[in-house]
């Protein structure tokens, strides 16, 4: 199979979808690497290094997307690359469709089969793809945070750890996922008081045994959401429904009860955002003010440190990248059952009910059609 790995063109983005060495593993295992002229520079990755692992370079993402089988990527198509989808191309990267309508009719329009990092599901029911990628941006949530919350930035002028004699700021995070046991431990590294609000009883007694007491641990609801805004400095939004629209947690009449010059960090913005006034932005924009309360929603927020990004999610897309280029696409989605809860779009056919739902959409089972 011939694998196209184009440079990537959402704003600021600088991840790449494979390195180096992923290259030399799919050339050992019999396949074609084609990639894009400067697609690794912005995560440190010269065209020296993919030639010397073997790869084509060619000089334009056209030539990719034309030549390739299976084309692996970081982020959804943009407008631009709309032109580039084709009946018959497996597209293998983070999709988010359930707040992108115009790209999902796009993708069933040309009949591609696309396959989501975000909906591939382990033997356990976890997201081994999301995972990397939220585990940086719990992290980041809470460091750009505490450099919004500096009042030169826009915020209220809040050191998170404190000093003695005054106290820490108050972070609190929506969602005991991966995002917010991550942001958790960056939380209270910092020395700030912390709380983390979830629906599930169980994860919430899980996360007050990984961070022995340390964390508060608050069952969701309306009242207990209204309450805790009151007092947060930072808000670290990481709620997930896998392949569905984020649930809004914080309503629009909420946000003038929190203080004015309070930082917001919406991690769920890709599956749309957890707060009601949530609205994606972009490295070039980052940031906008509703009632005097900070808004972040960075949709590639990864991106910022496509380095580390970018080895970590090869090395959890790898494995099923090659399973993919081996089997083909059919064929490694009847023999792997998370991979095949991965797909979303099939030759036309909507696939992933979270994104049918969303969009009020007839899907298809996979089964039923592999």
């Amino acid at each position: 199979m011939i694998i196209g790995v184009p440079k990537e063109i959402k704003d600021h983005e600088t991840r790449v979808g494979l390195v180096p060495g992923g290259v030399i593993a799919l050339l050992e295992a019999g396949h074609q690497v084609i990639v894009e002229a400067g697609a690794g520079l912005g995560s440190s990755l010269p065209d020296r290094e993919y030639e010397e692992a073997g790869a084509r370079l060619v000089p334009s993402a056209r030539d990719v997307w034309a030549q390739a089988d299976l084309i692996i990527k970081v982020k959804e198509p943009q407008p631009a690359e709309y032109e580039f989808l084709r009946p018959g191309l497996v597209l293998f990267t983070y999709l988010h469709l359930a707040p992108l309508p115009e790209l999902t009719q796009r993708l069933l329009d040309a009949q591609v089969s696309a396959v989501a990092y975000e909906t591939i599901q382990g033997e356990d029911g976890s997201l081994p793809l999301l995972t990397p990628m939220s585990e940086v941006a719990g992290r980041l949530a809470v460091q750009i945070g505490a450099v919004y919350l500096e009042a030169p930035n826009g915020g209220r002028g809040v050191l998170l750890g404190g000093v003695p004699g005054v106290n820490p700021g108050n972070v609190l995070i929506l969602g005991g996922g991966i995002v917010g046991i991550n942001a958790a431990k960056m939380a209270l590294g910092l020395g700030a008081r912390v709380a983390i609000i979830d629906r599930n009883l169980n994860r919430l007694r899980e996360l007050d045994n990984i961070f022995g007491g340390a964390v508060v641990t608050l069952a969701s609801n309306l009242l207990t959401v209204r309450e805790c805004l009151r007092t947060a400095d930072l808000i670290v939004g990481g709620v997930l429904i896998p392949g569905a629209s984020a649930p809004r947690l914080v309503r629009r009449n909420m946000i003038p009860l929190m203080k004015r010059g309070a930082v917001v960090v919406d991690v769920s913005i890709d599956q749309g955002g957890c707060l009601e006034t949530s609205q994606p932005t972009t490295h070039t924009d980052p940031i906008y003010f509703v009632d005097g309360v900070l808004h972040y929603c960075v949709s590639n927020m990864p991106a910022a440190v496509p380095h580390t990004s970018t080895f970590a999610l090869t090395n959890a897309t790898l494995p099923y990248l090659l399973e993919l280029a081996s089997h083909g696409l059919g064929e490694a989605c009847r023999r792997h059952a998370g991979l095949r809860v991965g797909l979303n779009t099939y030759q036309g056919r909507l696939t992933c009910p979270g994104v049918a739902e969303s969009q009020g959409r007839d899907w298809v089972a996979a089964e039923e059609l592999l």
